[in-house]
């Protein structure tokens, strides 16, 4: 029966790439993206990146550096696969609206977007009956791309253009993890193969119907193809404060690294001469070979938990930007700023995990907050990002398994120097179950 389990899970894994990309996306009627999440700060760089932590950390505001739990998989710092006590699998969906609001003209506009996917999906295995050794499997997302614009108009020679942008694409990540412990200090990395593909077009369209015998369209498109091995470390000390307190300390690296890139680029023109179109490309550049290399980022944390009770945690990330660069499309760094940073505090409480009348004393309570910097500097100004988050685990009767469910209500950016601010709300839904394997029984 266990081996039957573990075929299912490992089929899931190797499927959820093509699960992921069939993820429906809603969107309300004042949505110019026909139902895709119209993200504009995701024109730069790699993307937004995303947060593919389980929905266990999202609902600690991701304050994950120091977070280890027997029964959760916290990916974020690998060092925390050792305390693992079951084999423990975890997937999760994440559902997101967004008011994106700026002004145009003077006049403050907004629209509303959305989107449903797959966010995640790992398993964990304890390896040592000492608890002192753990592996994982996993995907995740680490960027995502959508965003459609329409930049700025003015007048030329053939008449009235506007500047047209939009873009698509995402980078993913599957990697294989392992934790071990001496005494009380755990270590841990993830290794893993970075892949994704990067569309991104600007296009100058005349609106001038009075030229329209003479019109035409100069349409710019990158297709930009990574992949690459990629690799995090962690470290979580652990110590006893005395019968009831324990103390965590940990943190993460993962130093610059290069992954390969493919760029094809294109530029075309297509003529307007009243009753016909001509397409003419103007330019092109194929398979031109290059490096992306990915900046340096660590993390800090600290944990203080009363047994299983309760437990509070204080986290510090940043990311050093100004290593990101990408040799085949140079314009790839526009936009992006020196560092990102963020701090996040969270904690959770589960009243009485013993407590076999009352359900909601078994459940845990989860809240958080965060507050940071993005990657993106535009018209000399810092994005900022910023929101509080909670969550809920309900038990799965009889078993160490829960249903986990949190929120993420926030802001990123703001409106002036003519930029967007966007106000967001995620909740995300997981799954953890916790099983028995690969341990030999005592007893027939």
């Amino acid at each position: 029966m266990y081996l039957s389990h573990a075929k299912c899970l490992f089929v899931l894994l190797f499927l959820y790439p093509g699960i992921s990309a069939l993820a429906q996306t809603t969107a309300n009627s004042s949505n110019p993206t026909n139902g895709h999440e119209n993200d504009p700060y995701s024109k730069y760089g790699i993307g937004e990146m995303v947060n593919a932590n389980n929905v266990i950390l999202k609902g600690l505001g991701s304050a994950t550096s120091a977070y280890e739990n027997p029964y959760y998989i916290n990916s974020d710092n690998p060092a925390s696969y050792a305390s693992l006590q079951l084999t423990t699998f975890e997937m999760g969906m994440t559902a997101s609206t967004r008011v994106v609001t700026g002004n145009l003209n003077g006049v403050t506009t907004s629209y509303t977007t959305g989107t449903a996917s797959i966010s995640y999906m790992q398993l964990g295995i304890p390896l040592s009956r000492k608890n002192n050794a753990g592996m994982c499997l996993g995907f995740k997302p680490i960027s995502h791309i959508y965003y459609n614009l329409i930049d700025s108009s003015f007048n030329t020679p053939i008449g009235t253009v506007f500047n047209s942008n939009n873009g698509e694409g995402s980078i993913n990540y599957a990697y294989i993890g392992g934790a071990g412990r001496i005494k009380n200090l755990s270590f841990g990395a993830n290794v893993g193969y970075m892949f994704g593909t990067i569309r991104k077009t600007t296009a100058v369209v005349p609106i001038d119907t009075a030229s329209t015998n003479r019109a035409y369209i100069a349409q710019y498109t990158n297709f930009t193809r990574i992949g690459g091995i990629y690799w995090k470390a962690g470290a979580i000390y652990k110590t006893k404060l005395d019968s009831n307190y324990t103390l965590r300390i940990g943190g993460t690296l993962s130093i610059q690294q290069k992954i390969t890139e493919h760029l094809d680029a294109f530029q075309i023109s297509s003529y307007n001469f009243g009753d016909t179109n001509a397409n003419d490309t103007t330019s092109r550049l194929v398979n031109a070979k290059g490096t992306l290399t990915m900046p340096t980022s660590f993390s800090i944390g600290v944990m203080l938990s009363k047994n299983d009770k309760w437990n509070l945690s204080v986290d510090y990330t940043s990311t050093m930007w100004s290593g990101f660069k990408s040799t085949p499309d140079t314009g790839m760094v526009y936009g992006i700023g020196n560092s990102s940073s963020r701090f996040s505090i969270g904690g959770e409480l589960t009243p009485n995990i013993n407590d076999i009348r009352t359900y909601s004393a078994r459940m845990t309570y989860r809240f958080g907050m965060y507050y940071g910097t993005q990657n993106i500097y535009l018209s000399n100004t810092t994005i900022p990002v910023y929101g509080i988050t909670g969550g809920l685990s309900f038990p799965i009767k009889k078993s160490t398994s829960h249903l986990n469910t949190a929120i993420d209500i926030g802001r990123l950016g703001l409106t002036t120097n003519n930029l967007l601010q966007e106000t967001y709300v995620r909740f995300s839904l997981g799954m953890t179950f916790n099983h028995i394997w690969f341990i030999q029984r005592k007893y027939d």
